[in-house]
């Protein structure tokens, strides 16, 4: 599970100039119930994201795609929320939240539609697009906004809750998604992921209570942040950690049906076990980023490496191929808290800004992976993907005893 006592810093951080009902130990009517919707709606958004990697072969074959071009829409995806999230983020800080994510709920239910109704792969792209500007959005906002309508009782509470469904979509979401996607359709996926969204929007528009509108903050004074090396050297590291994860797993799916010979109806659970064992992995990551987050990383970066590599040189014996997936799900889950922790500790303030900054570097390298590995593809084949991807890792193991040299920390 997520370490969030570390994440709770964020919250600390964001609402300390602010003073809402919920501050002074009256939850506003309803707060419960708009924090278990901000929960939902941080899975259906979060899955919408992640969902695309679970559906790229049927998308490639009905557009007459190759499995690289394809992977593609995975990049823009992830380059929109690096080049845009931070900066909309600011941008919105002071936007009434209840309207505001009304509004994020109603785009996404809007491109998701676009998506499935999408006559070539360019409509596809708009409506990857816009989702994409709002995800950073919602990264940056809902936590702070869970513990003003939970009160300073339950914040701690209310803030887990939110998480829980982020972490839920990135482990449930592309198996569900697969599965789905083999019953009705990866159109149908997208129709449904609209509906949900639709359903959440009107839900919030009629539960969740009018919060006093924030105060605008000064983006160029959080932005000072970009100045200490540490934190950018941390920033770095988890560009290179998500190239790893991303150049294969973005293609984890054609690797189970192309080399692993499995089914294309059995793809969906395989990516269900290997969900369930990244559930380990998360509360993993959540209990060993709490004491060394960089020690963390090396030792979760280089696990990776080793499933992912196992997983390629095993992969013509299921049940060997099953141990490594299950290496490789361990340690891939677990970055996803380790790398958020790390980077938000990095920062001596604005940790709310350092958080949504780490997203959009962490969608810079799903972005780069999902490059490298079409590259790979294109020139070595889809069974070896898992060898790239590994050395990519390793390179993030060999930055972390660099990065602890600049902070006066032991080399590892």
């Amino acid at each position: 599970m997520i370490d969030f006592e570390a994440l709770k810093l964020e919250v600390l951080v964001s609402t300390t100039s602010r003073t809402t009902s919920a501050q002074h130990g009256t939850a506003p009517a309803h707060g419960a119930l708009a924090v278990l919707l901000l929960a939902i709606s941080a899975f259906v958004i979060v899955t919408t994201e992640f969902i695309i990697v679970g559906l790229l072969p049927g998308i490639a074959r009905d557009f007459g795609l190759s499995i690289a071009n394809a992977g593609r829409l995975v990049t823009l995806f992830a380059f929109t929320v690096m080049l845009f999230g931070p900066v909309l983020t600011g941008l919105v800080s002071h936007v009434d939240r209840k309207k505001l994510f009304v509004a994020l709920l109603f785009l996404f239910a809007f491109s998701n539609a676009l998506v499935a109704m999408a006559s070539n792969v360019w409509i596809v792209a708009l409506g990857r697009v816009l989702p994409a500007l709002a995800l950073s959005v919602f990264w940056g906002t809902s936590s702070e906004t869970a513990a003003q309508l939970a009160g300073p009782a339950r914040s701690g509470k209310a803030v887990s809750n939110v998480y829980m469904g982020i972490a839920a979509a990135m482990v449930f979401g592309i198996p569900v998604g697969t599965l789905v996607g083999n019953a009705v359709g990866w159109r149908g996926t997208f129709w449904i992921l609209a509906a949900l969204s639709l359903a959440m929007a009107v839900l919030l528009l009629f539960v969740m209570p009018v919060l006093q509108k924030p105060a605008r903050l000064e983006l160029g004074h959080q932005m000072r942040i970009l100045r200490n090396p540490i934190f950018l050297a941390n920033l770095v590291l988890s560009v290179v950690v998500f190239t790893a994860m991303f150049t294969s797993y973005t293609y984890l799916v054609d690797l189970l049906e192309r080399v692993a010979h499995i089914p294309r109806h059995a793809v969906g659970w395989w990516l269900m076990g290997f969900g369930v064992v990244g559930l380990a992995g998360n509360w993993i990551g959540g209990h060993m980023v709490g004491k060394d987050p960089l020690r963390a990383t090396l030792i979760a970066a280089l696990v990776l490496a080793i499933g992912m590599a196992a997983s390629t040189l095993l992969i013509g014996n299921a049940f060997m191929l099953v141990i490594a997936l299950g290496v490789w799900g361990l340690a891939n889950t677990a970055l996803y808290p380790i790398c958020q922790v790390r980077v938000m500790r990095a920062a001596a303030h604005s940790q709310a800004l350092a958080g949504t900054l780490n997203v959009s570097m962490a969608n810079g390298g799903i972005g780069l992976g999902a490059i490298i590995g079409g590259l790979t593809i294109n020139k070595l084949g889809v069974a070896d993907i898992g060898y790239v991807a590994a050395a990519i890792a390793v390179v993030a193991v060999l930055l972390v005893p660099l990065i602890a040299r600049m902070g006066g920390e032991r080399a590892y």
